[in-house]
């Protein structure tokens, strides 16, 4: 539903919004098949660390240390950090829409994404959502993880606006029902024709 008050700020996920996921299963299983990798000792251990580590609680060199490297390899923690970055891939018509909704409404552009701070930065920088974001509220950052209501209630005080002014593009609907319990206005992310169509609805035309 279109909301009455004027938007004026975006609340952004990264990974299945703008970019593709920064280290998912897909993700993981092709590292456990480049790397010859136990699958079901790496998937444990990541199931047991990688919470901690989006939480900015721990370095990616601890996370890898815990998940990969608690064992001699045959490859080193820069041959792996630099395949796990390498599996970004970014969703150009998210991006431009994005940028185009910014230039001609004048929003501000909130990031509020789990990510682990190494991975973050780079997707960031790498991809130019640094020449779109205002602020980040990433979970590296705040020490809050999606779904926990708390992240977006920070979102809204850093941003300084109120719940009915914000619309949040998020692709996890657990996460979308979260944010509308806080009467943040709410997308859930399925392509770009869907959300440019969401967004229109809210008076951000392009």
């Amino acid at each position: 539903m279109s909301s009455s008050q004027k938007i004026t700020t975006l609340f952004l996920d990264i990974g299945g919004v703008l970019l593709s996921n920064g280290w998912d299963r897909k993700a993981r299983k092709l590292a456990i098949e480049k790397f010859g990798l136990d699958a079901v000792e790496t998937e444990e251990r990541h199931h047991l660390t990688f919470d901690t580590y989006e939480e900015g609680k721990l370095t990616l060199d601890e996370y890898l240390h815990r998940v990969v490297f608690y064992a001699p390899r045959s490859f080193t923690p820069d041959d792996f950090r630099a395949f796990m970055f390498a599996q970004t891939e970014p969703f150009s018509d998210m991006l431009e829409l994005i940028r185009e909704v910014k230039a001609r409404h004048k929003v501000k552009i909130a990031i509020v994404n789990n990510e682990g701070r190494e991975l973050n930065a780079h997707r960031i920088h790498h991809f130019g959502i640094g020449e779109i974001a205002d602020f980040y509220i990433s979970s590296c950052f705040v020490h809050f993880r999606k779904p926990d209501a708390d992240i977006y209630r920070i979102a809204l005080d850093i941003a300084q606006v109120k719940p009915q002014e914000v619309v949040y593009i998020e692709d996890r609907s657990m996460f979308v029902d979260v944010a509308r319990g806080l009467d943040i206005n709410s997308i859930c992310h399925t392509g770009y024709e869907s959300t440019k169509a969401a967004l229109a609805t809210y008076g951000l035309v392009v």
